[in-house]
């Protein structure tokens, strides 16, 4: 399944991160993929602040990972722009990220292609005038619950 949505303007593109998250009952994996500047990181600071993160969502550009542990969910937002070799996951210990009831968000995730679990979701993120064009596809039973969730809440675009 696949739907498609407008999302005009940083707060929306940040609600409509709240949305997915909880969509996905805080846990899956979603692979984001779009050019740089498209809003990915705008997107999950979104989902973050709306499992009840306060603070700051930074991108984890340099980190690779930045991990949230909330009440009711731990988050995960990978950054693998800087990447130089899916190997380079195994030092970080990437598999154990994908382990118990986590919601782990993937920004480049063609980077760690053969050492990534599958997605529920991929979100692609292309602007369009000033707004930005987004897709999200299921790749799951999880990740289609998720989309009829959305496509529920929020209707089509």
């Amino acid at each position: 399944m696949t739907e498609q949505w407008f999302i005009e303007g940083e707060e929306a593109m940040q609600r409509f991160g709240a949305e997915i998250g909880a969509a996905l009952l805080w846990h899956g994996v979603v692979y984001l993929d779009g050019n740089l500047g498209a809003g990915k990181t705008t997107l999950c600071r979104g989902l973050v602040r709306g499992a009840g993160h306060a603070g700051a969502v930074k991108s984890p550009t340099f980190t690779l990972v930045e991990p949230y542990e909330l009440e009711g969910a731990s988050i995960f937002h990978f950054d693998l722009y800087r990447l130089n070799d899916p190997e380079e996951l195994e030092f970080l210990g990437i598999r154990d990220y994908f382990e118990g009831h986590s919601l782990c968000l993937i920004e480049w995730p063609e980077k760690g292609k053969g050492l990534l679990p599958s997605p529920d979701l991929k979100i692609t993120i292309a602007a369009e005038g000033t707004g930005r064009k987004l897709s999200v596809e299921s790749y799951s039973a999880h990740g289609l619950a998720a989309c009829q969730r959305l496509h529920n809440n929020r209707g089509e675009a």
